[in-house]
């Protein structure tokens, strides 16, 4: 079981490699952040730094997509750093949602997803790769190293084609009923194209807030539900708001008050554009409560197959439940029991 904290690139960079070190401190093996280059700093930037001031950590975007630089350049992003500090990136991979739409482009397909995730963990690694018709490989790679690569999905398209491609899957939500609907779908997929379904990794992240005041913590992370309403409403337009086999009801339903969406707010406690995500919404989706509490679902979510959960840091109180997570969430929940 492993753990990371989501965080976002905020001004001044020295903040989020602050808390970077922190987590480690307290037991985590991952730092991830956003990856939206206009809302917020570049990540690749200041991932060096993330890496130079921590020993362990495994870092990358939490998600990038195909469609804001070349997979070249993000290939060779990637291979500099491990080349620097030793194999210690990982790639998460969307189709694109804040950083295009905010810049007026559309996400890209799933089909263009799985093509750049391939040749840029191919060309992680030091292989020749077909870029668009062209044989390519970085030269200056002499032993290559092996680029995890996780995507994320929620719809059935995107969780079979995590089954078929992804090293890993990414559910942005920790509801338990979700989780074993949308982990079912991906093993399925990973079996019909012959892959072993065990080796995929299973990663959770939500926003996670330990303490007792849960108004307040259903208020500074209400706007998870709005982010995810994003992604549903996409799904609802495809396939229907009354067809659970390929939209749960839960998440058909709790959309349904949504007018819009504000991305300059993206993930930000207070987003103005959440006010139709009820509380039951929030308390499925997140993590919320005391430690006692948090280790409870993350027992349960491991139990159906989570082996990383990412906490999403953006609320009011992020060092007090790093220190929460490292004192006795993490210890409790590899003890297990």
């Amino acid at each position: 079981m492993e753990f990371g904290v989501v965080l976002q690139t905020d001004p001044p960079a020295s903040r989020v490699v602050e808390l970077t070190r922190l987590a480690e401190a307290n037991g985590f093996t991952h730092a991830w952040t956003f990856d939206s280059h206009v809302l917020w700093q570049e990540p690749f930037v200041i991932y060096s730094r993330m890496l130079a001031e921590t020993e362990r950590l495994v870092v990358g975007p939490m998600v990038t997509n195909p469609g804001t630089r070349d997979w070249t350049v993000l290939a060779s992003l990637f291979a500099t750093l491990n080349d620097m500090y030793g194999d210690r990136t990982i790639c998460g991979m969307g189709r694109g949602d804040s950083a295009l739409r905010y810049i007026g482009r559309k996400p890209r397909t799933l089909a263009k997803m799985v093509e750049s995730m391939e040749v840029i963990k191919g060309l992680v690694a030091g292989e020749e790769v077909d870029y668009g018709g062209t044989p390519l490989r970085i030269p200056w790679i002499s032993e290559g190293w092996n680029l995890p690569m996780w995507a994320a999905g929620y719809g059935p398209k995107a969780l079979a084609t995590v089954g078929r491609h992804a090293d890993g899957f990414i559910l942005q939500l920790a509801d338990p009923q979700i989780l074993e609907w949308t982990l079912g779908a991906v093993r399925a997929a990973a079996s019909e194209a012959g892959r072993d379904p065990g080796e995929i990794k299973v990663c959770v992240v939500a926003p996670a807030y330990v303490g007792d005041d849960i108004d307040h913590q259903r208020e500074q992370l209400r706007w998870f539900g709005g982010m995810v309403g994003n992604h549903v409403h996409d799904l609802v337009r495809r396939y229907g708001s009354d067809n659970p086999e390929m939209v749960p009801d839960v998440l058909a339903e709790y959309i349904a008050a949504r007018e819009g969406y504000d991305y300059s707010h993206h993930g930000r406690a207070g987003n103005p554009s959440t006010d139709f995500v009820p509380d039951s919404i929030v308390d499925r989706f997140c993590v919320l409560g005391t430690a006692e509490d948090h280790i409870a679902k993350l027992r349960l979510l491991r139990g159906l197959g989570m082996d990383h959960f990412g906490l999403y840091l953006m609320h009011d109180d992020r060092e007090a439940t790093i220190e929460a997570y490292g004192d006795r969430v993490i210890p409790a929940v590899l003890r297990g029991g």
